[in-house]
This record gives structure tokens, sequence and C-alpha cells, in this order.
């Protein structure tokens, strides 16, 4: 609490107070530990970004000069809300702090004796005079004992004399504490909703009324035998079954005789079909329904299966209980006995039907599996049907009145074989695979190459396509412009502006183009001794610095040629320079830097001289010579400097692409659909085609996430194909499908790559 002229302070600095304060409060905790202190402002800036300290500024500066606090800012509100409660609610400054710790009692050790609970209620009533009678006062006592096992004891006893409220509250307190005492209960809680009673028992009220003194003594003599007692007070709604008892002591009171027995038993009634509006109680319960459901659906495979191995293999889940409710018949194994007894008190058997309550207690006609396999056809592609999820599925059986055990799985695996749903599917966008980054050690080891166009307008010499190729060490690139490319100009360009310039490469990489992927390029590789390498189709990720390279060239080229777009040809070579001076993100250089070993004097540098200009005017020829050999002898350190930034700008390409990655591969022999082409480019076509082709089957997984494919007649649509355009077929009970097929895709068995062939075929003939 603020005193004096604290009151005058600043908020900054009231801030700074209130850090003192909890500085000299818990000295001997922040000498041991390093401090965050977390806050809308921050003090410790406010008091060590001053240009003098004075007074009791400095005092505070000295005072936190011994502690290690850090200032993080605040991004939550739930611990500000705690300080601004305790800052809006002080304590005088003469108020003991207390020492006692939350977690103190965890390191104590109590013994854990049993203790019994006790609930009374009194209840007293004047029942209506029957002339010329007078009006009589009834009374009666509710007692609920809780054993320390959670097991109830139930006393509903009625009292002959008439008596007032309190004193019915007394009575129920005395006759619970003396038949507590005849169980040998010596440790007793007792809870009760008067608080009269309750306080006068524990001294706080005094006794105003005569008539209750002597149960008040009474009470008192009691508690005196127990070794422990305790009593609450609880709310009238926490004590509505000792309530009742007294309640119901009072109205069936019969002085004809001593004891009256009530039994309660559950009544199943068939309510409607249809469950009623959920209120909002309800729809929070509803995710622990779900997951009543499918434990439920587990248990009961359990069951099936442990009959399945017994022999007693039915061909309809319901007999078991049809059994037991019409002829009182159960298994013979002991186990599955008490299963079907326990679980047939959610059945009722009504009309030589079976019905059986649900968990938002509905009544669900249970139904067998060839009858569910009727109702999932009609629900999922019926006349009304939408071809819904299974989870909807579900949901709408469940509200026509079916049931069924395994309704969940079943309708999952339905909605998952439809053949409509897996060829409308929508595209998987998560990457299937890990990212491979090209591993590359030197400069011009490895390079990348692609076709740029048709560029639309043409150049005014009439080239339409640009031929590029990139070193993925250097980023070093080289382009020419073609009318057209054919074979032979892939091959005089490597010759030309690769190998006679910079060695002969040990890897290319570049797609599938007909100018890629012919018998010149296959001579040419095996003359030199050239691994080229083809990436699969539609997947431009397998050749990415050849298309980043693509991509930047564009961009500089569309932003240098001006308004005559038909010179792009001549500028071409202007955007490649710019490329190549250009410092790159991934090895930390410039790509000139990393081939030529200096960076490159530009026509600026030379109008207005530079400090290395100027000074290599200065130096003379032979001392020029000399720091260009250091450079040439320091260009392996420089490229292995490089090499480290580019691994590491790779790792954290992989984790961010990890991180939207989720892990899906096909064996061979599975069954499998392809996105169809059209949807990965520009292609108009019908607004309601599938979005997926197939079956195929997986012939061959190559590494690096790429399949090869085969139809029905073992024919390859395509060479290989990235498992991003991928997604498993699940296949569909056709009519046509042979039996053998069926029940390997029913037990989830995989079938060779000729059966899938096979089943394909049967599909679609």
């Amino acid at each position: 609490m603020l005193v004096g002229a604290e009151h005058a302070y600043t908020p900054i600095e009231k801030h700074c107070l209130a850090l003192i304060f909890a500085v000299k409060k818990l000295r001997h905790y922040m000498l041991a530990h390093k401090v965050t202190l977390i806050s809308k402002t921050d003090p410790l800036k406010y008091l060590m970004t001053r240009p003098m300290l004075t007074g009791r500024l400095a005092r505070w500066a000295v005072a936190l000069m011994e502690f290690d606090i850090t200032y993080a800012p605040q991004k939550a509100i739930k611990g500000q809300a705690l300080a601004d409660f305790l800052a809006a609610h002080p304590i005088p400054d003469d108020s003991p702090l207390a020492c006692d710790f939350p977690d103190e009692e965890a390191m104590q050790i109590e013994e854990n004796e049993t203790c019994w609970k006790l609930y009374f209620d009194g209840s007293s009533s004047i029942q209506p005079a029957v002339k010329p009678n007078l009006p009589k006062r009834q009374a009666g006592v509710g007692l609920v004992f809780v054993t320390p096992e959670k097991g109830i004891l139930r006393h509903a006893l009625s009292l002959t004399e008439p008596c007032t409220n309190n004193e019915a509250e007394y009575e129920a307190l005395i006759a619970g504490l003396e038949i507590a005492l005849q169980m040998d209960i010596e440790r007793l809680e007792v809870y009760g909703d008067s608080q009269l009673i309750l306080s006068q028992i524990e001294g706080l009220f005094k006794i105003r009324k005569p008539e209750l003194v002597k149960y008040h003594e009474k009470a008192l003599e009691l508690m005196a035998k127990f070794t422990y007692i305790t009593f609450q007070k609880v709310p009238r709604s926490l004590n509505g079954k000792a309530d009742a008892l007294a309640r119901l002591a009072n109205e069936l009171s019969d002085p004809s005789q001593e004891e009256i027995q009530i039994l309660v038993h559950r009544r199943r009634s068939l309510s409607p079909c249809f469950p009623q509006e959920r209120n909002e109680e309800e729809e929070t319960l509803f995710t622990d329904i779900q997951t009543l459901e499918r434990e439920h659906e587990k248990e009961w495979k359990e069951i099936t299966q442990v009959m399945t191995t017994e022999g007693s293999n039915q061909e309809d889940w319901r007999q078991p209980f049809l059994d037991y409710f019409q002829q009182g018949k159960l298994p013979l194994n002991k186990a599955i006995r008490e299963q079907i007894r326990k679980r047939a008190l959610r059945f009722v058997y009504v009309n030589n039907t079976l019905y059986w309550r649900s968990y938002e207690g509905s009544w669900l006609r249970c139904i067998s599996k060839t009858e569910a396999n009727q109702v999932m056809q009609e629900i999922h592609s019926g006349v009304c049907g939408a071809h819904q999820s299974g989870s909807r599925m579900r949901v709408q059986i469940k509200l026509m009145g079916y049931y069924w055990p395994t309704m969940i799985n079943d309708c999952e695996n339905f909605s998952r074989r439809c053949h409509m749903c897996q060829i409308h599917g929508d595209f998987i966008h998560q990457h299937p695979n890990a990212l491979h980054p090209t591993v590359v050690s030197w400069p011009f080891e490895i390079w990348g190459t692609d076709i740029i166009g048709p560029i639309d307008p043409p150049a005014s010499n009439g080239h339409r396509f640009i031929l590029a190729a990139t070193d993925y060490f250097s980023k070093w690139a080289e382009a020419r412009s073609y009318r057209e490319i054919k074979a032979s100009d892939v091959v005089k360009f490597f010759t030309t502006q690769v190998l006679y310039r910079y060695g002969n490469p040990r890897k290319i990489i570049s797609d599938n183009g007909t100018a890629f992927k012919n018998a010149k390029i296959e001579a040419f590789a095996d003359k030199h001794k050239i691994e080229w390498r083809y990436s699969s189709i539609y997947n431009p990720r397998a050749n990415g610095l050849a298309e980043a390279f693509n991509k930047t060239l564009i961009k500089i080229l569309r932003k240098t040629i001006g308004d005559n777009q038909r010179n792009w040809h001549e500028k071409l070579h202007e955007a490649l320079w710019a490329y190549r001076i250009t410092h790159k993100t991934a090895t930390q250089a410039t790509p000139y830097s990393l081939v030529y070993g200096a960076e490159a004097v530009l026509p600026i540098e030379v109008e207005l001289p530079s400090l290395r200009v100027a000074m290599a005017a200065q130096i003379p020829l032979t001392k020029q010579t000399r720091l260009r050999l250091q450079e040439l002898d320091g260009m392996d350190e420089k490229r292995l400097a490089a090499q480290q930034n580019l691994e590491l700008y790779q790792a954290r390409m992989t984790r961010a692409y990890e991180k939207l990655s989720r892990p899906r591969t096909f064996k061979k022999g599975e069954l499998v659909l392809v996105l169809r082409r059209p949807i990965l480019g520009r292609h108009h076509g019908p607004k309601f085609a599938p979005n997926w082709e197939g079956p195929y089957v997986i012939e061959q997984a190559y590494e690096g996430g790429a399949y090869l494919l085969a139809d029905s007649n073992g024919k390859h649509p395509v060479s290989s194909i990235n498992g991003r355009y991928l997604k498993k077929y699940y296949g569909q009970n056709y009519p046509d499908v042979p039996a053998a097929h069926q029940s390997q895709r029913k037990s989830g068995q995989q079938t060779d790559w000729a059966d899938n062939c096979e089943a394909v075929n049967h599909l679609f003939t």
C-alpha cells in the first residue's frame, strides 16, 4: 500500500517501486537464479538510461545491480491479471507475510485414515385438518452415509412426535450420530444445509430457544464419543438425497406399521427413435459421446473375435442378445457371458425388434450387417445421398434411428471406398516426401538446365525460346535464345557454353522434354561420361535451381526491355550479367566471386572511383600481381565457406519444408489414383470432370518419392511420377470383381502387382 509521497510518483516510478519491493521480499530466491521480468513497461531501462541518477532512483539502481534481471515484453494477460489484482487490493504494511507455500503440503506425509461421510436433513410439515379434527404436524428424517469405498447407505425415519423444522434438523443429526456409533464409526464428516444447527454445534451461534437446548446437549454428548468429527455446510442442491428421504419419511409415515420397505426399480420404456433438440450441456458432451462410442465399438470387436474363435461364427451380431432376451441363453465363455449380460442393460426387446439406447438417450433400432449395407448405400449415394464423409454418414444414420456395433468404422470404410468420392476428391496439398536437396561440393560439378518459352511476342530475329543452364554450386548461369530448340542445339550449347569454358560436368539435370530425352543426348552423355538425370513429370521441384533461375531471368528481362518487347534477345546478356554479380542468400556470395575469386569491377566504379579502384591505380603492377595471386590462393577457402553456407541454407529449407509435409508412401502392387494433368496447367476442361483418374498399379518405387505406374494392360501411362500427385485407391465391392479380391481388400491384405492389374481390368471392362 502506497504511503505519503509515494502517491505522487509517476506510473513508471511506481513500477520501479513494485520491483524494488519484490526484490527485497524475494532476495534469497532471486540471488540464486536468473530472473525474467514480464511487465507492460521496462523499469530497468528507465533506471539504466537516465543521464543522471539522484536520490531514490540512485538507491534503486544500486539495489538492482546485484541481481541478474532481464526484461521480457508482456505477450499475454494471464499472469498480469494476478499482478493487477494485487495492485488494486493492497494490504497494510504491518500485515504478516504468509510463510507457507502452495507446494509445501506435497512434502508432508500424512496417515491416510478412512473417514465416513454423513448427509442429514429433517422435514416438518402440517397435514390438512379433517373436520372436526385440528391440523396435525408430522416430521421425517433423511440420512445418507457414504463409506470410504464410495458406497451409499440410506435411512429414512419418521418421527412419532410433532416438531418444528429446527427440531427435525436436530433429530436428524442425533439419529445419524447414533447410527454411526452403532456401526463403530470413529471418524466422521457431517454435512448439512441448516446453517443455524451447524453454527450452534460449532459454538458460533447462541441458543435462544429453550426447546433446542436439550437437542444441543444430546448432540454434544454423542460427538464426544468420536475420535474425529467435522461439520460443514453444503448447499441444498448437494443435500438433495437426504432431503428426499426426509420428505419421503414425512409423507409415508404410518402408525400401524413399524417399518415400510420401498423398492426403486429402473423402468425401461421405449422412447422416440428420433432424438430431441440438444441443449448447450449436451453439445459440450458431444465429443465425449463420440469417444464412448469408439471405445464401445473397439470392445465389441474383441467380443466378436473371441466368439468367432469359439466356433460360434454368427452372421447376425444381434443373435446373442436375441437368445438372451427370448430364451435366457448365454455363451459358454465366462468373459463373453459377463459382457453380454452387462451390455444387455442398454438393449430392449419390444415387438420382436431389438433396440439400443444411445449415449444421448435415444433408442435406435438394431439392424443386421446386410441391412446396414443397404442403409449406408442409400444414405451415401441413394436418392437423397450427398456422398458425405464417414462421420456425417454416422450422424445421419443415428438421426434416422438405426444402430449396429461397428457403424463408425463401417461408415468410414464405406465412404473411403466410394469410387466417385475418390476420383472427385480434392488435391492433397501436403508434401508426401521429405525434401532431398542436391548436395554439391565443387563449382561446375552439377548443372541444371531448362527451356523457357515459347515467348510471346517473339524477338525481332524470330527467337521464341531460351535455353538456360545453371551451376548448382556457384549459381553461375549461361543462356542463349533460339528460334526453336532441337537436340542438336542442346548438344552444341553444352559443348560451347559449358564444356569448353568450365570443364566436363559430372551430372546434368533436366525435365522430360523431347529436346532433352533423345538418342543424341544419350550419345553426348556417353561420350563425355556425363550422368544425365531426368526429373519426374509435373514435378519442377526435382530441378528447382533451373526453375528458380528461369523465374529470376524473366523478372529481370521484364523490367529492362521497356516498351519495345521484341528486343528481349538483345537484353539477354545484360540480364545474365546482372544475375551473375548479384549476392545470393544461399552462398552468401556472388556467382562471379565464386568463379573468378574476386568481385567484378562495375562501370560506375571507374566513373566514380571506388576505394579498390583508387588503390589499384597507385599500387605497382608487381604488387598487384602478388595480391591477385594471394586472392587466388584464398579462393578454395572462400568456396568452402560458400559450401558451408549452402548446407546451412538447405538445412533451413528442409526444416521449413518438413513442417508442411505428411509422409505418404506407396508399395509395389498397390492401387493408386493419379491427379489429372489439366488441373496442374491452365487447361480449361469440363466443369464436372473428375480430379483423379485411374486406378493404376505401382510397378516400381524409386528413391526420392517417384513411382512407375502401369494400367490393366501393363502399359505405362507416364515414365515416372512424383508421389505428390498420387493417392491410395481403396477400391469398391463391385459385383463383377472376383470374390478373392474383395476378401483381400476387406481384410487389408496386400495383393501383388499381377492380381491388382487383374482387379483393375475387372473394374473397367
